[in-house]
């Protein structure tokens, strides 16, 4: 069977990656970025296994691609999709999110955000 993200793949790479979540952060919330940069740093480490690897680009590209089921124009509802799709992600490749992946995407949202939403970031870990 085909994996269905394949067609992402393309669109995956850290420059683009890096880039477009600059212009993303404005739009969502803490909770959004640190789900992706969750993502991002599990899809870093060598442990994570190649099935895993796949989803992750595959996520991760179709959060890049800039033609999804709901186009991106709206700051809120072009989200929605991109959100599900990180959802159904993170809690798939799950048990590849350690103490340290969860660490790097803290220090990074702190980099960027300053104060950090613990809150939202509670939310997230629970889905873990």
């Amino acid at each position: 069977m085909k994996n269905p993200f394949e067609k992402y793949a393309k669109a995956f790479s850290k420059n683009a990656f890096w880039k477009q979540m600059q212009k993303i952060m404005k739009n969502v919330g803490q909770k959004t970025v640190y789900t992706i940069l969750l993502m991002y740093y599990a899809f870093t480490r060598k442990e994570t296994p190649h099935w895993a690897k796949n989803i992750i680009i595959g996520v991760l590209g179709y959060l890049l691609t800039p033609f999804d089921a709901v186009p991106d124009l709206t700051p809120i509802i072009g989200y929605t999709d991109d959100i599900g799709v990180l959802a159904f992600g993170l809690v798939t490749i799950a048990c590849y999110v350690n103490q340290e992946v969860r660490k790097q995407a803290r220090e990074k949202l702190v980099q960027w955000f300053g104060e950090v939403d613990e809150a939202q970031i509670e939310e997230v870990n629970k889905q873990l």
